[in-house]
C-alpha cells in the first residue's frame, strides 16, 4: 500500500491527501483529551464510534440540505471528505445551561435557556479558545458579517436537527461544538459543515436520568466513556455489527 501524505493531525484526528483533487481522508484516533490536552487517555474504540456517529450525523444533514464537507464513510476509522479553508472559529449552540456558561454566568446546570444561544471561540489551543464576539471577528478578518450571518443560519438548523433525533431515543441536546469551512464554486464561496459532530463535541444527556452520554464522563471521571458513547450509538441504531468487539476494533486500510 502507498505510504500516504499527512496533511493535519489534531487531537482526534488526522487528515490525510484524498484520493483525488480537493478531497482528504479524515482518520479517528481513539485519544481522549480535555481541558486543552492537559488530560489525555487512550480509550479503545473511541475512534470507531466517533467515525460511525458522525457519518450518521452529517449523512442526516446533507440529507436535508444542510451541506457537509462528508462524502463517504472508507472503513471503520476513516472518512472521505471534502477539503475546505476552515474558518478558525468555534461556534456553540447552547439549549441547557452547563459548562463554562454556568461558571460564567452563575447559572445553575441544567436550567434551561430561553431560547438557543450562539456562541463564538476563537479556535487556538494556545490561547484556550477564548470567547470572543461578532466585533472581533470581523475586526480581525476571520470572517465577514456575511459569513457570520450563514454561520448563524447553520448552527440553528444543525440544532434543530440533532435536537429532534436526539430526542427520538430519549437524550437530551445540551450544546453541541460545530467548525465551518469555505468551499469555492467558480468566484462564488460557499459554507459548510466541516470537523466532526460526535460525542466530543456535543454534551448529551439521558432524558429520564440526565445521565452524561458526552465527553464530560471523561472530564469529570464520571465512568466509562467507551460505554457512554457505545450507548448514543445504540439508541441511534448505529452500531456497527460486530459491537461485540468494539472495545479493539481492527483497522481496515
Amino acid at each position: 500500500m502507498a505510504r500516504r501524505t499527512k496533511v493535519y493531525e489534531g487531537k482526534a484526528k488526522v487528515l490525510y491527501e484524498g484520493p483525488e483533487p480537493g478531497t482528504l481522508v479524515q482518520y479517528f484516533k481513539d485519544d481522549a483529551t480535555a481541558f486543552n490536552a492537559e488530560k489525555h487517555q487512550i480509550i479503545d474504540g473511541k475512534g470507531v464510534l466517533n467515525n460511525r456517529l458522525s457519518e450518521f450525523f452529517m449523512t442526516g444533514l446533507n440529507a436535508i440540505g444542510v451541506p457537509t464537507h462528508f462524502i463517504r464513510r472508507i472503513n471503520m476509522r476513516e472518512q472521505l471528505i471534502r477539503a475546505v479553508e476552515m474558518i478558525p472559529i468555534e461556534v456553540v449552540v447552547r439549549n441547557v445551561a452547563a459548562g463554562s456558561l454556568s461558571k460564567r454566568l452563575g447559572i445553575e446546570e441544567g436550567t434551561a435557556l430561553p431560547r438557543p444561544i450562539v456562541e463564538f471561540y476563537y479556535k487556538d489551543d494556545s490561547l484556550g479558545d477564548p470567547l470572543v464576539s461578532e466585533e472581533h471577528i470581523i475586526a480581525f478578518g476571520w470572517a465577514s458579517q456575511q459569513d457570520l450571518d450563514d454561520m448563524v443560519a447553520l448552527a440553528l438548523r444543525v440544532n434543530d436537527f440533532l435536537s429532534g433525533v436526539m430526542m427520538g431515543v430519549g437524550i437530551k441536546l445540551v450544546d453541541f461544538k460545530i467548525e465551518i469551512g469555505r468551499v469555492w464554486e467558480g468566484d462564488f464561496q460557499r459554507l459548510i459543515i466541516a470537523d466532526e459532530i460526535s460525542p466530543d463535541s456535543c454534551r448529551l444527556w439521558d432524558a429520564a436520568t440526565g445521565r452524561k452520554l458526552d465527553k464530560d464522563v471523561f472530564r469529570r471521571d464520571l465512568g466509562d466513556l467507551s460505554d457512554a458513547y457505545t450507548e448514543v450509538a445504540r439508541r441511534l441504531g448505529v452500531m456497527p455489527r460486530n459491537s461485540a468487539n468494539i472495545a479493539k476494533p481492527t483497522l481496515i486500510n
